[in-house]
């Protein structure tokens, strides 16, 4: 079963997002903020990352810089959720070290596809 580690700050968020995908068969493991992010990615070994760029106590900028620093997390891919949707925000998260990116508001079977296309599957909608 997969791992995914879900930063995000939002409870409606995070709560649809996590029920959606353990019914789909992932381990969804949750951490509020940048710095708890880090540390659980660091503790748990997920196989892909879902981070939320704008989050509290360290940003999603700084906490993908961080993971792709790390020799232990630096292959883990990471695609970053945000609300940040203007031109060049893609780029933004790209350069910070975020393997893909997906714009808020979240569509489900589009981020199903990024997720599986990070843990190398064949992409299957839903």
């Amino acid at each position: 079963m997969p791992k995914i580690l879900l930063v995000e700050d939002h409870e409606e968020i995070w709560d649809f997002l996590s029920r959606r995908l353990k019914r789909r068969g992932y381990e969804v493991i949750l951490a509020h903020d940048g710095e708890a992010g880090v540390q659980q990615a660091r503790a748990g070994q997920p196989d892909v990352i879902l981070l939320d760029m704008n989050l509290p106590v360290l940003d999603g900028w700084s906490a993908a810089r961080a993971l792709k620093a790390g020799g232990d997390t630096r292959a883990i891919p990471i695609i970053a959720l945000t609300a940040h949707a203007m031109s060049g925000d893609r780029d933004k998260a790209i350069q910070a070290g975020c393997d893909d990116y997906h714009p808020k508001p979240i569509d489900f079977s589009k981020l199903l596809s990024q997720i599986s296309a990070a843990l190398g599957e064949t992409a299957t909608a839903g």
